[in-house]
């Protein structure tokens, strides 16, 4: 029965599976994917996160990926985004995102492919991912409109890297307008951006893979793979961050805060007005997350069938795309806003 909610819970480790366990067992039992005794019931609620990662070591030994970047500079307009580095945004407000394009090149940087838009809020975990055809700006800055509306939050600020897909007129006049902060992070320092660049693994490659994926059908496929992993991971994932990091010569100890998932750390938050909470709190109740991870590994295998061969072989049913046309890939991401 443990491995059964490791499964569920997308093989987590033993300190979030906890978490996981204590807010997903009942509501598994009440959505009928569980009928378990009340002694076990007692035992998993009590199980400790040592004992589980015990019992689950010979299980993890099975499962065990790397990728690579693609940012290309966007000297224009460089001077007018100020930079920021880890420590400069307030960790306690929600609305301050972190943004990062993961491509899905397949090994191949050749041609054009699909981009996932990975943004994560500083202060909550929230997270959020939309396919573009491929990284141009106008698709891009589309995108983020599109995140904007999904928010449970009002946006405040945006955090991106230096590539041209963010630093450029489009989305620099969007702040402005908007009186959204907008930073960039220094050049060649991912941990300026820790917070995204730790949901490109556990969300984009873990759930999307490193497949080569390059038409409108794939990219439709993602969003809708989206769709449903965005309330699994906002709503039953739990995540912890770290609150304090001590350098003793050359020992460092880091201290983190108790698992909690995203949609909780929300509902805490004194910034979020309560008809915001009540709604979550309605949608919340309404999920169950092995039906989730049931539709997201059916919409894996469906993926899988759409991806394409990199360069080099004759990579299948490549599309160029036109700005502003309708094509099938928008029938996910402009989908009513749930949540």
């Amino acid at each position: 029965m443990l491995e059964k909610l490791w499964r569920i819970g997308d093989h987590i480790c033993g300190k979030r599976l906890v978490v996981f366990i204590r807010e997903s067992l009942p509501c598994l039992m009440r959505k009928g994917e569980l009928h378990i005794s009340a002694e076990l019931e007692a035992k998993l609620m009590r199980i400790s996160a040592a004992s589980i990662d015990r019992l689950l070591a010979p299980e993890r030994k099975k499962h065990e990926l790397k990728g690579r970047g693609g940012t290309k500079p966007g000297t224009l307009l460089k001077h007018q985004v100020p930079v920021r580095t880890f420590a400069d945004w307030d960790n306690a407000h929600p609305g301050f995102l972190e943004l990062d394009l993961v491509g899905h090149d397949g090994g191949s940087t050749a041609g054009e492919y699909c981009q996932t838009l990975d943004a994560t809020d500083v202060a909550t975990g929230w997270s959020e991912q939309l396919a573009v055809p491929t990284k141009a700006q106008v698709w891009v800055f589309e995108a983020i409109g599109e995140m904007r509306n999904r928010l449970p939050f009002p946006l405040l600020g945006l955090d991106s890297d230096n590539g041209s897909e963010f630093i450029n007129h489009h989305l620099v006049n969007y702040c402005e307008q908007n009186q959204v902060t907008f930073t960039r992070s220094r050049a060649g320092r991912k941990n300026d951006q820790c917070y995204v660049e730790q949901k490109n693994w556990t969300i984009v490659r873990r759930f999307a893979g490193y497949g080569r994926y390059e038409n409108h059908d794939a990219c439709a496929c993602l969003n809708d793979l989206y769709v449903v992993v965005r309330e699994y991971v906002n709503f039953f994932m739990p995540s912890q961050k770290l609150i304090e990091k001590i350098r003793d010569g050359s020992r460092v100890t880091r201290r983190y805060d108790a698992p909690q998932t995203p949609y909780q750390r929300v509902v805490a938050s004194s910034a979020i007005d309560a008809a915001t909470k009540r709604r979550l709190k309605r949608h919340y109740a309404t999920l169950n997350p092995a039906e989730l991870k049931r539709r997201i590994e059916a919409l894996q295998k469906k993926l899988v069938k759409l991806t394409a061969r990199a360069p080099g072989g004759k990579s299948g049913n490549r599309t160029r795309y036109k700005p502003g046309e309708n094509h099938p890939w928008r029938r996910s991401i402009t989908k009513r806003k749930t949540g």
